[in-house]
């Protein structure tokens, strides 16, 4: 990961409809969603939410498959956990003490 790479990441998520697709998405994780159902859930039109799930894409954030006629998206959490082991790469300048609170509340609930 590099700071490119996270710039892309973090623009990606920062419009609204593409954030909320990605929080779906990862709540939707390992069986994915499709497509169209995103759309319907986020209200969006699907024109729209295509080009919304393609800035996901490119951004590495997201990764679809075809399911006979329809494309399935799952969220790349992965990616995700590179995005922010780099942002916390150096986190409170080597005091583990002090990221504790932050590293607990990434632990996800599940």
């Amino acid at each position: 990961m590099d700071n490119t790479a996270t710039i892309l990441g973090l623009a990606a998520l920062a419009q609204d409809t593409r954030l909320e697709a990605f929080r779906l998405l990862v709540s939707q994780e390992p069986q994915g969603i499709a497509a169209g159902e995103i759309a319907r859930r986020l209200a969006v039109p699907h024109n729209t939410m295509s080009a919304h799930l393609a800035v996901l894409s490119r951004a590495g954030l997201i990764r679809s498959e075809r399911h006979s006629r329809s494309i399935v998206y799952r969220a790349e959490l992965d990616h995700l956990r590179e995005l922010v082991t780099y942002l916390l790469q150096d986190c409170c300048g080597g005091r583990p003490e002090l990221c504790a609170p932050l590293i607990e509340a990434l632990t996800p609930c599940c």
